[in-house]
């Protein structure tokens, strides 16, 4: 685990605002009869186009077969993460997982929004915007002296309470000048026990949940997807702990 210097928040900073810019265009982008694999052009092309190095690509992380071959990961409705881009023509109704990465200037950030795909059911609507408060919920606990089970606790109660479930087999990390790194930021936890949070720690805080159980399997691409076929969303953020309170990284303003 490596402690981040105020310069290299303020590096990671600007590539967050580039990363959240490409994927408020790929949000933009998304529409019935697209498919995953030109949302994933597009990302890599504007990636590139900005000068910064797409980290997802050729990523190996451990365990896998293989290196990852794509800039983006698409996931769609029950596929949590890890969805390999594609020839599937998205539909009216779905639901897809944007999870994308970037290495600005030697240093890592990693961002993930989920994007309805014209008109949703009003029960994935309901998982996105839980989703999204699960994940604020856990950036709210993330301030000096607090601790990773804190992270954990919030982003676990705002779900339960909304009677859906975390995938807990799927974490949170470290990041920095690798895309992963020490320490694991679980979506789940109990108050004031874990890691106590230290000026410098930069995490990846990412909550997936699912409508029915948490349950997952790994699918022939390496993806990761619930057993029981329930839609799954996720949102994630790079967060730096600062001495002034949770620091997003990965937003535009």
């Amino acid at each position: 685990m490596e402690l981040k210097t105020a310069e290299q928040i303020e590096t990671m900073a600007e590539g967050g605002k580039r990363l959240a810019a490409v994927l408020e265009q790929l949000r933009r982008d998304v529409q019935p009869g697209v498919t995953t694999l030109s949302l994933d052009r597009v990302a890599r092309d504007l990636i590139v186009k900005g000068g910064d190095v797409p980290n997802f690509l050729g990523y190996r992380p451990a365990g896998a077969r293989k290196a990852y071959p794509y800039t983006l990961c698409a996931s769609v409705n029950n596929v949590v993460v890890h969805g390999q881009p594609s020839k599937y023509v998205l539909k009216e109704g779905d639901v897809i997982k944007l999870d994308l990465g970037l290495r600005h200037h030697g240093l890592n950030l990693d961002s993930a929004i989920t994007v309805g795909v014209g008109s949703i059911s009003k029960l994935a609507k309901k998982l996105l915007t839980v989703t999204e408060q699960a994940l604020y919920a856990g950036i709210e606990q993330a301030e000096l002296g607090r601790t990773l089970g804190d992270v954990g606790w919030a982003i676990e109660r705002t779900v339960v309470k909304n009677k859906f479930s975390v995938v807990e087999g799927l974490t949170g990390h470290g990041i920095g000048r690798a895309l992963h790194e020490e320490p694991t930021v679980f979506n789940f936890g109990e108050r004031k026990t874990g890691l106590r949070l230290m000026e410098g720690l930069v995490i990846a805080i990412e909550p997936m949940v699912a409508i029915g159980k948490g349950d997952i399997m790994q699918l022939p691409d390496e993806g990761y997807g619930t057993v029981d076929g329930s839609l799954a969303a996720q949102f994630e953020h790079t967060v730096a702990i600062t001495a002034n309170g949770p620091r997003i990284l990965t937003k535009m303003v």
